[in-house]
């Protein structure tokens, strides 16, 4: 009896032992605290009607633009301007040494005055050989000569006055002037240099205002432009086009297209054009980049959600929104065209979803969120994710 009892007892107290144990282990766990909510900012999908604008990257050029190359050779003796100043058209920009040319006049009106000379005795002939011939003094190959003579000599009479009137085109040739009204390169040449006639480019002028913007577009944009205008002219729906500058801001000044390439080009299969910019300013300089921004269509109940809630991954695009629970969730969209600081979504969203504009990128899914609610006019200011 007592035997039994003593195994009772060990028993007994070998369970609380191992009571106590598993009691203290559990008191020395503590419970994880449910995840906090993370503070985010959201807009609310936006939809409605939205002209639809596409942007080309482009090119500013002169529209007009000519390399100056002087007509006769020599030294340049004087130079007129500096290189990078705008020039007025017929404004004298170089002038050529023009000594050889000053004595090849002279030599030339000498000619010229004994051409006259000889033209002057041959006509008296003439005039004398004509009365003997009438009285048949003379034979009438005598006359017949004579009248031979005063033809050749007024055709070398009329040649050396030629030869004195280039003379003196190439004299004033010798002064180089400005064909356009423009501003001249940099790289124009120094006196004392030896220019050859119709060879050397002496300096290269451009026109300032208007200049041009050589843009391209695919085969299919151009269809699609046609097709929401009816098929008229470029010229036509290539009005009140917007130039974005490299550094974001807008020129102030619409332009339109002027010139639409033949076809499309080889390899590339875009269609070029260009259009037309005023610049009184003088702001815009040919080799400048900008986008032309073109209007095309007006997209009825379009889905808009700002530009900087968008998250470009490899090749997919992506946005944060904010689903049941006030949970996060990520959600692949299509984008479309950008307006203004927004962004066109032809797939991927609702009007009733609310996206994530700040915070973002410290909230992966399923995170909880406080949501504060954003509008248009809050974009101005930087994200902050």
């Amino acid at each position: 009896m007592v035997h039994v009892s003593s195994k009772v007892k060990l028993r007994n107290y070998i369970l609380l032992v191992i009571l106590s144990m598993v009691m203290i282990s559990g008191c020395s766990k503590q419970v994880a605290p449910a995840p906090q909510a993370v503070e985010v900012k959201a807009m609310q999908v936006a939809r409605k009607d939205t002209p639809i604008t596409y942007e080309f990257v482009g090119t500013i050029e002169a529209k007009n633009e000519v390399q100056i190359r002087a007509k006769v050779s020599g030294n340049i003796v004087a130079k007129m301007v500096t290189g990078g100043a705008e020039v007025s058209e017929g404004q004298p920009l170089f002038r050529i040494d023009s000594r050889q040319y000053n004595s090849a006049l002279l030599t030339n009106q000498a000619t010229a005055a004994q051409s006259e000379a000889l033209l002057a005795k041959a006509r008296k002939d003439v005039g004398r050989y004509s009365q003997l011939a009438s009285q048949g003094a003379i034979a009438q190959q005598t006359l017949d000569n004579a009248v031979t003579e005063e033809q050749q000599s007024a055709a070398a009479a009329n040649a050396n006055w030629a030869k004195v009137q280039q003379a003196q085109e190439d004299i004033e040739d010798t002064t180089i002037l400005s064909p356009l009204n423009g501003r001249i390169d940099i790289n124009d040449l120094s006196v004392g240099s030896f220019v050859t006639a119709g060879s050397t480019i002496m300096a290269t002028i451009s026109s300032v205002d208007p200049v041009m913007v050589k843009f391209s577009m695919s085969e299919n944009e151009y269809l699609q432009f046609a097709k929401n205008n009816k098929g008229v002219s470029p010229m036509e729906w290539g009005r009140n086009l917007k130039l974005i500058l490299s550094d974001g801001s807008t020129y102030p000044i619409t332009g339109q297209i002027e010139q639409v390439d033949k076809g499309l080009t080889t390899g590339t299969g875009t269609l070029s054009f260009k259009a037309s910019f005023a610049n009184p300013n003088k702001l815009l300089v040919p080799g400048m980049f900008a986008r032309v921004a073109v209007q095309s269509e007006v997209r009825t109940g379009a889905f808009l959600i700002p530009q900087r809630a968008v998250q470009q991954m490899l090749d997919k695009t992506l946005i944060t929104v904010v689903g049941e629970g006030d949970k996060t969730e990520t959600r692949a969209v299509k984008m479309g065209s950008k307006v203004g600081n927004m962004w066109v979504v032809d797939e991927g969203v609702t009007e009733n979803d609310r996206v994530v504009v700040e915070g973002f990128a410290k909230t992966p899914p399923g995170t909880p969120v406080t949501v504060i609610m954003i509008g248009p006019d809050d974009l101005q200011t930087p994200a902050k994710q």
